[in-house]
């Protein structure tokens, strides 16, 4: 473990743990050891806070796609110590994070990617319209793909209202589901199927069907039949995770 991922994790426990008060359903499905993809829906800025407590608390090491801007001075200096992979959204680059990430699930380590790329729209907080990256990346490796529902941080930032509400341990609650196969589409990946649009499309809404229906169970209320549209553009201050 690198030194800036040591100092990471002593500014992620105590700050975690002062903001949440963290609630799992069956952690142990993240796999101990091995390339795993861990695909989240995204409901507040704060998200990658205290989803990294849930793979640190998993025996593992997060590494997360993430906007390139907020890989500046210090912090970005600390972000790109701890394997944590910057993307350059709307162009070309893009694609070379997906490259980077490929390669890191080949080394054998833990991605978390939000394939929705920013915090949901919805304004109920189920999950909008998803990227297609992670399906690039779940469809071209080995990776187990782990679904994972959180649900509360949003309590504490309020991305609809850009509201900070200031609290102690607020309860953020997760449930990781069982890993999602996709053998079959792999093995037609691999047999010189072509990643189309519509593969990809078919892909993503399985993974984010996943987690909405996991994310219906944790709140205890009926999902939404569909997803909720994309926003034309990005909004400002949107500094969240992103599936490229």
């Amino acid at each position: 473990m690198t030194a800036t991922m040591w100092i990471c994790i002593a500014v992620v426990y105590p700050v975690s743990a002062l903001m949440f008060r963290l609630r799992y359903r069956h952690a142990e499905r993240i796999p101990a050891t091995g390339p795993v993809l861990v695909v989240a829906n995204h409901i507040s800025i704060l998200d990658p806070l205290a989803c990294a407590r849930l793979v640190f608390d998993s025996g593992r090491l997060p590494h997360f796609l993430a906007k390139e801007s907020v890989f500046k001075g210090f912090a970005g200096t600390l972000l790109r110590g701890a394997g944590q992979i910057p993307v350059a959204r709307y162009s070309s680059n893009a694609h070379g994070a997906l490259d980077a990430a490929r390669a890191d699930l080949e080394a054998g380590n833990l991605i978390v990617i939000y394939p929705e790329g920013s915090v949901t729209r919805d304004p109920d907080w189920w999950p909008m319209e998803a990227r297609s990256g992670a399906a690039r990346l779940a469809l071209t490796t080995d990776a187990v793909v782990v679904p994972v529902a959180q649900w509360g941080a949003q309590r504490v930032h309020d991305y609809h209202r850009n509201k900070l509400r200031l609290r102690l341990r607020a309860p953020a609650d997760y449930l990781v589901g069982e890993p999602i196969d996709l053998g079959d589409l792999r093995a037609q990946v691999r047999a010189g199927r072509t990643l189309t649009g519509d593969l990809l499309r078919e892909t993503t809404d399985l993974m984010m069907t996943r987690v909405r229906d996991q994310l219906a169970e944790l709140r205890d209320a009926p999902a939404p039949a569909t997803f909720y549209p994309r926003p034309a553009r990005e909004l400002p201050g949107d500094v969240s995770g992103t599936a490229a």
